[in-house]
């Protein structure tokens, strides 16, 4: 039956059918299915898809608002049964994670926010369009761990090396890992500002920040 739902539960995403979205996840839950993997083998595959197919001209933008939106639906019914499921356990780690400046696409970011806390950090999501000094202040606030920037435009990338570049004059930079990700970012762009990491993935950010913090957290 769960092969079934998973299924579905791409098919949901790919169709943009908030309301199915909900009732499989809900319907998973029922069954006892565990929710990261309804997210990572039934609704991720799908947005994946979704996003082949806008490549190659099969979907268009509305089609990827309506699987996003059904992404979000089904992640509203996951995210209290994943924070609860993992309540018990000791932060991997601190995350400020935010969308830089003058990007406000934030389906990617929130797909990583869920990853990321449903598998032990600590996440403060600074949402979208945030400016360089506010990545920096927060992180100093809350005594993070890493700061995590995601940019969907190749205008607003531009930000990610600015961040960077204010965390050295103010003699921060090694206090902090730092990563990014977003659909123009690329490994070559990551080291050339000076970066930590890069994840293709929200899975792909989970490994990597545990790697990069070492397993101490």
């Amino acid at each position: 039956m769960s092969d079934a739902i998973i299924r579905q539960m791409n098919q949901a995403i790919i169709e943009g059918d908030d309301e199915a979205a909900v009732e499989l996840a809900e319907k998973g839950l029922a069954e006892g299915m565990d929710p990261l993997v309804m997210l990572e083998e039934g609704y991720f595959p799908g947005m994946h898809i979704v996003g082949e197919k806008f490549e190659r001209s099969e979907m268009w933008l509305p089609d990827i608002i309506m699987a996003a939106d059904a992404m979000v639906a089904a992640m509203e019914v996951l995210h209290e049964p994943l924070s609860a499921k993992h309540a018990e356990n000791v932060s991997k780690g601190v995350v400020v994670l935010g969308t830089v400046k003058g990007d406000v696409h934030d389906i990617g970011k929130n797909i990583v926010k869920i990853m990321l806390s449903a598998n032990g950090f600590t996440v403060y999501d600074l949402g979208k369009d945030v400016a360089p000094d506010t990545f920096i202040n927060r992180a100093e606030e809350v005594n993070a761990d890493v700061i995590a920037m995601s940019a969907l435009m190749t205008s607003t990338m531009l930000y990610m090396p600015e961040v960077v570049q204010k965390l050295k004059e103010k003699q921060l930079r090694e206090k902090y890992i730092i990563i990014v990700g977003g659909a123009p970012i690329v490994p070559e762009w990551a080291e050339e500002i000076g970066a930590d990491g890069y994840s293709e993935t929200a899975s792909g950010c989970v490994t990597l920040l545990k790697r990069l913090l070492g397993g101490v957290k």
